[in-house]
């Protein structure tokens, strides 16, 4: 896949390449106060698809687990379950610490939260319905 296809894909907003799903997976929570977690700001996805990658058809999934600051800005990322493919894995560590988020909160305050994200690399496209936050 060309360079100029990869920009007319992300250009157009048609999300080809991957989900991004975020799973409630929070440290340090308690039964007395709910918490809010952090939803997703929609946008563009700042995770690309390796194009080498894309060329020899090869898909993956790779999970992480990122902290989510009380600002929404990721500022950690460890691969929990690698996809078997490092540049997967590097493109979804470097993807994720641009991902914001509206931040979670607990008894009204904002709170830094750990999070899941598996990050989906498909070349078949998946509606919008597939995005559950």
């Amino acid at each position: 896949m060309t360079e100029a296809v990869t920009r007319l894909w992300r250009g157009n907003g048609v999300l080809f390449a991957l989900t991004v799903l975020l799973l409630a997976a929070f440290t340090a929570c308690t039964a007395d106060t709910p918490i809010d977690r952090p939803a997703p700001l929609y946008g563009e996805v700042p995770i690309d698809y390796p194009l080498e990658l894309w060329d020899q058809d090869v898909e993956g999934q790779t999970l992480l687990r990122v902290r989510v600051t009380d600002t929404g800005r990721v500022d950690s990322v460890v691969v929990l379950e690698s996809s078997g493919h490092s540049a997967f894995d590097s493109a979804a560590i470097v993807g994720a610490r641009e991902l914001r988020f509206r931040p979670a909160r607990k008894g009204g305050k904002r709170i830094e939260v750990w999070a899941q994200v598996p990050v989906h690399f498909s070349k078949r496209s998946r509606p919008d319905t597939a995005f559950f936050f």
